[in-house]
């Protein structure tokens, strides 16, 4: 095989990733309303409270893998639509309580597991030394398209933009 062919296959193999993404995120927002954060989110309160009495925006940001400040704009968005309610602690007026509401519920009864899952579990049934060899072959890829320096959440989303290495631009 040539190299013009190699190259070749890799950008498709690059441009199906991204169509594929988008094509999840667009079906999932236009089925439910949501984003795939949104869901992540939703998800993980769904999860936390059923292990923990008390779920709170900190634990829903450390079990999605998303920054602080991005699950707070998610959950004020899902708020609004009434997905969840924050509830401010008695003895602790500082502390908010997330919950999921009847309509969250109700929502996330009605969609499917998520791409990022789907793809996680199939990850996971590869051997290590696959596993590995994929890493270290994106992670190349990675460099190459010098993107090494974006800070990107770890969501498989179109509607994320990584956020820019701050360092860089002062």
């Amino acid at each position: 095989m040539e190299e013009h062919d190699l190259v070749e296959r890799m950008l498709r193999a690059i441009r199906r990733v991204i169509l594929k993404t988008s094509q999840y995120s667009r079906s999932l927002a236009r089925n439910s309303g949501l984003t795939l954060p949104q869901l992540l989110c939703l998800r993980a309160i769904r999860d936390l409270s059923q292990e923990k009495d008390e779920v709170t925006a900190a634990q829903v940001s450390s079990r999605v893998g998303l920054a602080a400040p991005t699950v707070s704009r998610i959950l004020e968005r899902m708020e609004r639509g009434q997905l969840i309610e924050r509830i401010r602690n008695s003895p602790d007026r500082r502390r908010v309580l997330i919950h999921l509401t009847e309509t969250g519920k109700q929502k996330l009864a009605g969609i499917p597991t998520p791409l990022q899952e789907q793809f996680v579990n199939r990850l996971t049934s590869l051997q290590e030394d696959e596993l590995r060899g994929l890493v270290v072959s994106l992670e190349q890829v990675v460099e190459l398209m010098e993107a090494a320096d974006l800070d990107a959440e770890p969501v498989i989303s179109a509607e994320f933009e990584p956020r820019e290495d701050r360092s860089r631009l002062t």
